[in-house]
């Protein structure tokens, strides 16, 4: 209500606004609209009718008919109706809310009284609902389907899932709970092996949209149970073959089943698909896996029909298997160097190889055998080198042309890769030039020589202060139209240990990282630390040291520390280390524990001497009288007199004669 005009009497107002309020306003006004419903933008109309008789203190003088839109004022038009009504008409060009309410009020002498309302509502059609699908769980037989409701109307809509050719013979279905886009419908409306029309229906007041309908048989949407995988067996005549056997779901071992299985090794990425196996076979074979090597195995079933909506089982539990080993395979790649071993007549052998890949290795390498003739029935060669790492030192005798280098696993050893021990030069290649190949690598480029290779070898070393302390890295390129080849920067970091630690130094060692960890040459390692507050400081350290000392470092506080390996390529950082340095130093507390102990020693001393030396006793705790053995105290009067309690004196009985 608006307030009232500048100069209206307050009796005056009063009285219109009880005369208004007591005498009703309902009958007093109609109001009407074109649709309560309407587009959202577009126009609305309306039309308020005004009875002049039943609005008590408007019987006489001017009615003006005033519109609000929510608590906006619109204009709208007025005119004098039938059976002295008064009539205004409204028209909104656009309506731009979802939801409002339109008064009609009547100003008199400045004052507004709402007598008739209209709520009107505007939004969309419904959309059209998406994507839907729908599953059978086994479990109950109920069908149930999901959907997309696409955008929102702004209008009350009713959702509906409708299906035909159930048992009802009609429309049948279910409705979802407001809010959701989902519902069941139950085994008693369903007709399983035949084939049903399902849709859903979106209705609201300015229309009705329905989804795509689908036609399936509700076994065709079955979801399944996933089998259970019971073993997995190598096949001995068939040494690279697995056979699988698993078990059907309860309640599936009557149907047509199509089944899928993957695989993978634990540090594969991606999972190995077979696809087409029948599910009622009970197992299943496959080749191919190499030999030594720990697989996971999961497997997952549907029924097999012609439908694309069938729906695939979940994956089965996880099952691992690690195929038996079997002999290394291949040639191993190798390098050498050699000088002569003083005298004698010996030659000082430097072998290096690679370790076989995981496809050769056929399992866990024990470790390598380099000897002096291959290896014949019968009997065993002459052993020059047996060892786990990928290089050895030997001396053979000078003029030896060959030895043969062979690894071996618990299945058997692979045939000897010859290594002849005789030097060629030739021209050297040209054009030789190393550059970044990003953050951890370097690409290596030269010129490919005139006259046939076999393969190259390249091989850099890592370049340190000290001389004759280079340690020579190598790998082997066996493509013979190669002139690239790629380094990578190091794999890993070494580990920090903590040596030694106080309150102000803490001492780090690592040990050298193993020479198929660091893909390249290392050129310095760098140790970072940092306390809780973020004081981060570093150093670089020379790669031919393995310890470090921190110093400088607050008593009592957590830092942590962690080693950076670098190459000329990129770095790579190793774990992180925690540490806390000490209240004290070992010194510290020996003198602490030194200096309790001599104040103990002195007071014990000081204690027994007291005790024992008088004269010390008298200066320190002198003798003070005791006043009861005094001879004053010992001393009494003849006669004392005795005061009574009442105050007054008694004297002691007389003993002189009457």
């Amino acid at each position: 209500m608006a307030g009232c005009g500048a100069g209206t009497p307050f009796l005056l107002q009063l009285s219109l606004l009880l005369l208004l309020h007591l005498g009703g306003t309902l009958g007093c006004a109609s109001v009407t609209v074109g649709s309560p419903i309407v587009p959202l933008g577009s126009a609305v109309t309306a039309s308020c009718t005004v009875q002049r008789e039943l609005c008590r203190g408007l019987e006489q003088g001017k009615v003006r008919i005033r519109w609000m839109l929510d608590n906006k004022l619109v204009a709208g038009s007025q005119r004098q109706g039938p059976g002295g009504t008064e009539v205004s008409n409204l028209t909104l060009p656009r309506f731009n809310h979802t939801q409002a309410r339109l008064w009609c009020c009547v100003e008199w002498n400045g004052t507004k009284q709402r007598v008739g309302m209209a709520e009107i509502r505007a939004g969309y059609p419904p959309a059209k609902p998406l994507n839907l699908s729908c599953v059978l769980n086994l479990s109950d037989y109920g069908l149930t389907c999901q959907w997309e409701q696409g955008t929102d109307s702004h209008l009350p809509t009713s959702v509906v899932l409708k299906c035909t050719g159930s048992r009802a013979q009609e429309v049948t279905g279910c409705t979802p709970r407001e809010g959701h886009s989902h519902c069941t419908v139950p085994r008693r409306l369903l007709q399983l092996y035949r084939q049903m029309e399902i849709w859903v229906s979106a209705t609201n007041a300015l229309g009705t949209a329905e989804s795509e309908h689908l036609c399936i048989d509700p076994m065709d949407v079955a979801k399944l149970d996933p089998p259970t995988l019971q073993s997995i067996q190598s096949i001995p005549f068939q040494t690279d073959c697995i056979t699988l056997a698993w078990d059907l779901a309860w309640g599936t071992e009557h149907m047509e089943l199509q089944c899928e299985l993957r695989y993978r090794a634990p540090e594969d990425s991606a999972w190995a698909l077979v696809t087409g196996i029948s599910g009622r076979a009970g197992t299943a074979q496959r080749c191919g896996f190499l030999f030594g090597t720990q697989y996971h195995f999961q497997m997952r079933c549907r029924r097999n029909s012609a439908s694309a909506l069938a729906h695939w089982s979940e994956w089965s539990p996880c099952r691992s298997y690690t195929t038996h080993e079997k002999a290394p395979t291949g040639k191993l790649d190798a390098w050498w160097g050699a000088e002569p071993a003083g005298t004698g007549g010996w030659l000082e052998v430097q072998l290096r190889w690679k370790a076989p890949q995981q496809q050769e290795a056929n399992g866990r390498v024990l470790g390598y055998r380099v000897t002096l003739s291959p290896r014949r029935r019968g009997r065993d060669p002459p052993t020059v080198c047996n060892t786990t790492h990928t290089q050895c030192n030997f001396s053979v005798p000078v003029g030896t042309r060959r030895v043969y280098l062979s690894a071996y696993n618990a299945a058997g050893e692979s045939a000897p890769t010859e290594v002849v021990l005789l030097e060629r030069k030739g021209q050297p290649l040209a054009g030789l030039r190393a550059v970044p190949g990003g953050e951890h690598s370097l690409w290596v480029h030269w010129e490919a020589p005139l006259v046939p290779v076999t393969a190259y070898i390249l091989e850099w070393q890592r370049v340190t202060v000290e001389p004759g302390h280079c340690s020579a890295f190598w790998q082997m390129e066996h493509d013979r139209a190669a002139t690239t080849a790629l380094i990578q920067a190091p794999s890993h970091a070494p580990k920090l240990h903590l040596k030694r630690i106080s309150k102000s130094e803490a001492e780090l060692c690592w040990e050298s990282l193993p020479v198929d960890m660091q893909n390249g040459f290392i050129t310095s390692y760098t140790i970072f630390w940092a306390n809780r507050i973020a004081d981060l400081a570093s150093a670089t350290v020379n790669t031919s040291l393995s310890s470090f000392v921190i110093r400088g470092l607050k008593p009592s506080t957590l830092y942590k520390v962690h080693i950076m390996a670098s190459t000329a390529a990129g770095s790579t950082n190793g774990t992180s280390l925690t540490l806390v340095t000490k209240v004290l130093d070992d010194t510290e507390i020996q003198f602490l524990f030194l200096t309790l102990g001599l104040v103990f020693v002195v007071l014990m001393v000081l204690l027994i001497c007291f005790q024992k030396n008088e004269r010390m006793k008298e200066q320190l705790w002198p003798s003070v009288p005791d006043p009861a053995n005094s001879s004053l105290g010992k001393w009494v009067p003849a006669a004392v007199p005795q005061v009574s309690p009442g105050g007054s004196s008694q004297s002691p009985p007389s003993t002189w004669p009457l």
